[in-house]
């Protein structure tokens, strides 16, 4: 937990503002207390989290820009400020970092990234920064390609080793909303081109990346208004859109911040020219809505003018820290909101409408098709069976919705061969008309016995037709006295005929003769039906062999195509490692070049260097030639006079000389 100090929350947030928002958070806005040296009161600031420490770069203050470099390590609770506030130039040079305000701190892997700002000296680009957490010293990227030009008030997101730049206001108070891509590996500047609803030029708005695809913005200043549109960029589309507001949204504001949690953007602060706001909002990316989180009281940072915000995981809680800002004077006051986790649902949920989209087919295709009704007995079972097994293998393979009688199944006596429900009730059908004619003979055989166990009993010359019946040999009249027990009224070919039994009455044919015609008739019947028979089995013969052959076929197809498949992913596997060779061999390319873009930085520093040195030998050359031809001008002059004195010399020795007396003592 953190360390909060309690006095100053009961002073300054008691009694807590409620949660309009049920399903945020019971805490507010929370004094968070630290030890150490306390940082300069600032505003308009950057800070961004490095694995447990909270970087704060530079800022407006009091007195003026800063350019210092404070740390809060949330494992001791306690400021630290970086002992160095110089950077490694390409040619080894230490030089001062400058000033700066209104500029992006961004966090990538173990280093902190300064994107652009207002800065003293001011610069004509976007510069890039680097600063080592671990060493404490800064490095600048020479950066390459369509460098933006310089700007404040912008937003920078990361997205792997990808920063992504939009929006702020140049140096001439010029509103911007041009879209640019910085490859951290590279070092390369992009001009992004999108289509779409562009968002107006804005400045101090606030960005925030979803899912390394869909790019967020909201809010900010533009010319002459306070603006409180939303907007977002596909990346896979490269298209803008703004989205439409449900129900509740923010009033207008500008220099907020914002921290995505999940899927949950949290907004703080923020305002227009004649007023602060002081809520803390929440918008649901996969809702769409807006909500609002928690409403502090005046007097929390929230309502400061250029603080900041960052996102902290410690202890797994997830906290917001808040930090600066102004109102009437600078601020260094820390304080922290805590947030539940946002634990995203997407994959369940997936599954879920997954699983419950399978059952419901299960029971839309189990209760499909009226022919499995129609079959009885064991092949009922069968084909039960084999419905259910071809159910599950649709739905396990996600195919769509089939009725029952569309769906095929393995015959029990023959495995090999795939059978559709309707062609086996048509062979179910076959089988119980050939059941019935064969009882049908064996019943026409029994009758036939008995008839002729009474012929033997009777007198001769008995006939056995009733009063009022009609036998003829062609039985093709129908019995008209419906008291004679066992006579039908159907036609002879009828499978449910059967054959009267005799009366001892006389008719006008004899029993003898008439039985045996019926049986010869009876016979041909079911010699043709017979003969059909015959022709449908060697029929569906023909069409199960076809089915047989047409089954080995696919199979062969299928496994041919199971072997292209295999060969296609071979082939993807190949060109997976190609693809990783190739991206490895680019890394070193690019790494190779930007070793030998410092090597050539650096050779121009010397080159430079040189240039100088030899400007200076020059110049020293040039005043000793002018030396040296005054020397030899004096020397000149020298030897001028020394003439002039051996001419007069000579003049005097060519002169008469004056004789001496001599001296005598």
């Amino acid at each position: 937990m953190l360390a909060v100090n309690h006095s100053d929350e009961l002073e300054s947030h008691c009694p807590p503002a409620p949660v309009i928002n049920s399903s945020g958070n019971s805490e507010n806005w929370m004094v968070l207390s630290v030890a150490g040296e306390t940082p300069v009161p600032r505003f308009n600031h950057a800070a961004t989290v490095v694995g447990n420490k909270m970087i704060v770069v530079g800022g407006e203050s009091a007195n003026g820009l800063l350019d210092d470099v404070q740390v809060l390590n949330f494992d001791t609770f306690s400021w630290t400020m970086a002992s160095s506030k110089l950077y490694l130039s390409p040619s080894n040079l230490p030089l001062k970092i400058p000033s700066c305000k209104g500029h992006s701190l961004v966090s990538w892997g173990k280093k902190a990234l300064l994107v652009g700002g207002r800065t003293d000296p001011a610069n004509d680009k976007v510069s890039v920064w680097s600063f080592d957490t671990e060493t404490e010293c800064w490095s600048v990227m020479e950066a390459k390609g369509e460098i933006p030009v310089a700007r404040s008030g912008h937003t920078v997101v990361r997205a792997s080793s990808v920063l992504i730049l939009f929006g702020g206001e140049d140096a001439k108070k010029k509103k911007l909303n041009d879209l640019h891509m910085f490859d951290l590996k590279s070092l390369t500047w992009l001009t992004l081109q999108c289509t779409g609803t562009r968002p107006s030029p804005r400045s101090n708005h606030i960005a925030t990346l979803y899912d390394d695809k869909t790019l967020f913005v909201f809010g900010g200043a533009s010319k002459s208004r306070t603006l409180n549109d939303l907007y977002s960029l596909d990346f896979e589309t490269m298209v803008w859109s703004r989205i439409k507001i449900r129900g509740f949204h923010p009033s207008p504001r500008a220099g907020c911040c914002g921290i995505l949690c999940g899927t949950k953007w949290y907004i703080a602060g923020g305002g227009s020219r004649k007023k602060r706001h002081a809520e803390t909002f929440i918008y649901d990316i996969l809702k769409s809505e807006w909500s609002v989180a928690i409403t502090p009281l005046p007097s929390s940072i929230t309502t400061n003018k250029g603080f900041s915000l960052v996102l902290v995981q410690h202890k797994d809680k997830d906290f917001l820290v808040a930090f600066g800002g102004c109102k009437k004077e600078p601020s260094n006051q820390v304080e922290v909101l805590i947030i539940e986790k946002n634990e995203s649902s997407m994959g369940r949920r997936s599954t879920l409408s997954k699983s419950v989209g399978q059952m419901q087919f299960a029971k839309r295709s189990s209760s499909a098709g009226p022919a499995s009704q129609m079959i009885n007995g064991s092949s009922q079972s069968s084909v039960a069976s084999a419905a259910k097994q071809n159910l599950a293998s649709v739905i396990e393979h996600g195919s769509g919705r089939k009725s029952l009688s569309e769906l095929t199944f393995m015959d029990q006596n023959h495995p090999s061969e795939n059978v559709s429900l309707q062609k086996q009730f048509r062979i179910e059908e076959e089988h119980n008309t050939t059941v019935r004619i064969t009882k049908n003979s064996d019943d026409s055989s029994s009758i036939l016995q008995a008839t002729e166990e009474k012929m033997n009993q009777s007198e001769t010359g008995v006939r056995i037709s009733a009063p009022g019946t009609k036998i003829s040999s062609e039985f093709g009249t129908e019995c008209l006295n419906p008291h004679v027990e066992g006579i039908a009224n159907d036609p002879v070919d009828n499978d449910n005929f059967v054959f009267p039994e005799a009366d001892d009455r006389s008719g006008a044919l004899s029993a003898p003769t008439s039985i045996y015609q019926f049986y010869d008739t009876r016979m041909a019947s079911l010699s043709r039906k017979n003969g059909i028979l015959e022709v449908q089995l060697a029929t569906a013969l023909a069409s199960r062999d076809t089915a047989e052959r047409t089954l080995a076929a696919a199979l062969k197809s299928k496994e041919e195509m199971e072997k292209k498949f295999a060969d296609a992913m071979k082939e993807m596997e190949l060109l997976k490692e190609k693809l990783t060779g190739i991206e490895l061999a680019h890394e070193e390319a690019n790494n190779l070049s930007n070793i030998v873009h410092s090597d050539n930085v650096r050779l121009e520093h010397d080159v430079a260097f040189l240039k100088a040195v030899l400007d200076d030998t020059q110049k020293e050359l040039h005043s000793t030639r002018g030396v040296l031809a005054g020397e030899r001008a004096r020397a000149f002059q020298l030897q001028v006079e020394v003439f002039h004195l051996k001419q007069r010399l000579q003049s005097m020795e060519n002169r008469a000389p004056t004789p001496r007396k001599p001296f005598n003592v």
